[in-house]
């Protein structure tokens, strides 16, 4: 071995002014890999001849190494994420090519503010009032609905329930939010309907009431998640500060926590909004499918996402009713644009106080 070792330290010597790296180490025989970059050929080397060469040397031909595959990961990290940004952008893209051509017969004033939506017609009418306000019914009623409750659902589980509750009911409200949204709206449709029928005396259980329960349960799970992630950050000095002072725990939440937290509550409230704005399968099967302006909470309604996925299958391909659907797409998704970016303000003007990620 000690032979060995000098004749590979004598032929290692004479790369010693010359680019090598080490490649790799080969376990079975102890030996090192290293590559020299200017003749492009390996030699193997045995650890006793490296290190009797230069310690430092060693390190920095590693070093060589792992900087070399930080850079193989940051391009591949950033791959990912162009590609990502990319699709999204393309996506965006196309939405807006297929969606602007029905404004070559219909003014976006019209198409917006338009009561009636019957695209089938001898003389079809593209006005998606009645879809808009259908979809801010839903979504207004479902969030009187679930801020409430996913609130203070989030306040118990951070600040009054004991820490072997809260690790039982956390993980269950979160899967909550796993529940398929047709599953949510097979038990509108049979369970919830029927209900608000015989209970209400209504013509159909099919209606925006119903339609905003089901979006509410869907939202609860994430309004009560992210708030309660935002309160549990609160600073635990604070809360000791305020009770030093005399206040009750009760006073301590109402004036100290929730304030303190009011950016990641606010958050989780639009983020919720926003989601139920967008979902279709649950509107689709319980909001009643009637293209008409609501008089009632009771009435049913057909929101945007519902129109698009009830009549996309039989819509002419390229046709005006096509277009007008890509069109209510575009209005659907500036709609959700516009929450995503108020929960982006509301997250930068106000503090979250304590170390939540929201």
């Amino acid at each position: 071995m000690q032979k060995e070792n000098e004749k590979c330290l004598e032929e290692f010597l004479g790369w010693k002014n010359k680019k090598i790296v080490v490649v790799s180490r080969d376990t079975s025989s102890g030996t090192y890999e290293v590559w020299e970059k200017k003749v492009m050929k390996k030699k193997r080397v045995f650890p006793g001849a490296l290190i009797q060469a230069s310690n430092l040397e060693i390190r920095s031909m590693i070093a060589i190494i792992r900087g070399q595959k930080e850079k193989w990961m940051q391009s591949i990290f950033f791959g990912i994420a162009f590609s990502s940004i990319l699709i999204l952008l393309l996506i965006t893209i196309f939405l807006f090519m297929e969606g602007l051509p029905i404004f070559n017969k219909i003014s976006v004033k019209d198409f917006i503010f338009g009561e009636y939506w019957y695209p089938t017609d001898d003389d079809p009418a593209f006005g998606i009032y009645p879809l808009i306000l259908g979809s801010l019914a839903v979504t207004f009623l479902s969030a009187l609905i679930s801020i409430p409750l996913g609130v203070m659902t989030a306040v118990y589980l951070a600040e009054i329930s004991s820490q072997k509750i809260r690790e039982i009911v956390k993980p269950v409200v979160e899967l909550l939010a796993a529940l398929p949204s047709v599953v949510i709206g097979f038990f509108g449709m049979v369970v919830v309907a029927p209900f608000l029928q015989e209970t209400f005396d209504i013509a159909t259980g099919l209606n925006i009431f119903n339609a905003s329960l089901m979006l509410a349960f869907m939202s609860i799970p994430t309004i009560c998640s992210i708030s309660e992630d935002a309160i549990y950050s609160v600073p635990q000095n604070l809360k000791e500060a305020s009770l030093a002072l005399g206040a009750t725990h009760l006073e301590t939440i109402i004036r100290v926590i929730i304030p303190a937290s009011i950016s990641g509550i606010a958050t989780a409230v639009i983020l919720g909004m926003s989601r139920a704005i967008g979902e279709t399968m649950v509107v689709l099967m319980v909001a009643g499918g009637a293209g008409m302006i609501p008089q009632s909470i009771f009435d049913p309604a057909r929101p945007l996402p519902a129109s698009i996925a009830a009549e996309m299958a039989e819509a002419p391909f390229r046709g005006d009713h096509y277009y007008a659907l890509f069109a209510t797409g575009i209005v659907l998704f500036l709609f959700t644009l516009v929450f995503n970016i108020i929960a982006d303000f509301i997250a930068n003007k106000y503090r979250q106080v304590g170390d939540a990620t929201l």
